[in-house]
């Protein structure tokens, strides 16, 4: 206990600070891989660390600590590389940390002109069985991919997206990618998602939007043509069986709130706001 006293008693506020940076660089790590395929590399990697640390305290092993401390930086680099998409995901969230909002306060009245077109567009594909995949940018850009396809610059109109994906047209089969309150390409090329969807119903169409949801904090809308059930996809989940009235109430959550509000710079700040908006019940992980 005295020990414990006099420790604490050397704690001065450069030393508090210095603990407090530590903890939020673990925290945002663990953050950062919940969920992923990460988590039980981050285990592995921590049992063996103990174990080389207590087997390096036993005196007299020279080659085997100089062996750990040479792999290490090989470790080290071994592990960013098979850790690349949670590392990109976190380099793309501090980028758009403090960035402006995709939509003004100014635009309300085309942004919910936007959504109603959207969601009319997807309850008549859905009618009629017409296979759809919209991907709404926000803050990240989607340029690379609107390289892919087909670019356009027209007023999203429930018209042109029902013209753009009835079947056998040219532009059917691929992703429309809708900036603002404009559709600036079609048949688009999205990646696939990086983890096998665990429904098996859910065609590429779904892969690809939550493969575009995993890389970005991007939108994409799926009406699916075997089904015609209209789902959400962001942040690498999926959400199925939305109608027209949920469908416009998920968007408007998510993309006002964008533009009321900017993202911090630390991720758990938002976490609570994020499962508020968009709720995950009927949700199907990644």
């Amino acid at each position: 206990m005295e020990n414990i006293l006099w420790i604490l008693s050397k704690i001065d506020l450069r030393n508090l600070i210095d603990i407090l940076l530590v903890a939020a660089v673990i925290y945002s790590i663990l953050w950062l891989v919940r969920g992923t395929q990460a988590v039980q590399l981050l285990r592995g990697v921590i049992l063996l660390a103990l174990i080389i640390a207590l087997i390096g305290t036993i005196a007299g092993l020279t080659a085997f600590n100089w062996l750990m401390r040479s792999g290490a930086q090989a470790l080290m680099l071994i592990i960013a590389i098979i850790l690349q998409p949670e590392l990109r995901r976190a380099l793309d969230r501090l980028g758009r940390a403090g960035g402006a909002a995709l939509f003004s306060s100014s635009a309300d009245i085309n942004l919910q002109r936007t959504i109603t077109e959207i969601a009319s567009a997807c309850r008549h594909l859905s009618e009629r069985r017409h296979g759809a995949l919209i991907v709404i940018e926000r803050e990240t850009g989607l340029q690379d991919h609107v390289e892919t396809g087909v670019e356009m610059d027209s007023v999203v109109a429930s018209e042109l997206l029902q013209t753009i994906f009835f079947p056998n047209t040219a532009l059917h089969d691929g992703a429309v990618i809708v900036r603002g309150d404009r559709i600036i390409a079609a048949a688009c090329v999205l990646p696939l998602a990086e983890a096998i969807v665990s429904d098996t119903h859910l065609g590429t169409r779904h892969r690809a939007a939550v493969g575009i949801t995993e890389q970005t904090d991007a939108i994409a809308i799926v009406v699916s043509e075997e089904t015609g059930i209209i789902s959400m996809a962001r942040n690498g989940r999926i959400v199925r069986h939305l109608d027209e009235r949920r469908l416009v109430t998920l968007m408007q959550a998510l993309l006002r709130r964008q533009s009321s509000s900017r993202r911090g710079l630390f991720p758990w700040l938002n976490s609570r706001s994020n499962r508020k908006a968009a709720p995950d019940d009927h949700s199907t992980p990644a």
